[in-house]
């Protein structure tokens, strides 16, 4: 069964693109962070003078840092991304998607019941 995608939620994608981003955040401060953490401490036992406070610091910060900023921009994107579907979709038709296994619509909603699931 195709089916065609003609306007996506602005809002609702904005959001929904602001998590994945965020999770993709969390998930690089995490790492930003092991490694910086890692570097101050090897560079404070090898004691070589070096400024490993803020490198450390870096890192920690890293973890909520990058998780903010990458959630605000992927809102936005999302907000950019739907706006600018909308308006091609107006003058493309919209997005053709194929599925499979959707159920047909019972009797009571093709004879107009305003049923609610």
């Amino acid at each position: 069964m195709n089916l065609t995608l003609k306007k996506l939620g602005v809002l609702s994608l904005g959001k929904v693109m602001g998590c994945i981003y965020g999770l993709f955040g969390l998930i690089f401060g995490a790492i930003f962070s092991l490694v910086s953490v890692v570097g101050g401490v090897g560079m404070m036992a090898s004691q070589q003078g070096g400024d490993e406070t803020w490198a450390m610091f870096f890192g920690v910060g890293a973890i909520i840092i990058l998780p903010l900023l990458y959630g605000v921009l992927g809102f936005l994107s999302g907000l950019l991304t739907a706006l600018i579907y909308n308006v091609c979709a107006g003058f493309m038709g919209g997005l053709e998607v194929e599925v499979d296994g959707i159920p047909a619509a019972p009797a009571s909603a093709a004879m107009g019941s305003t049923d609610r699931l």
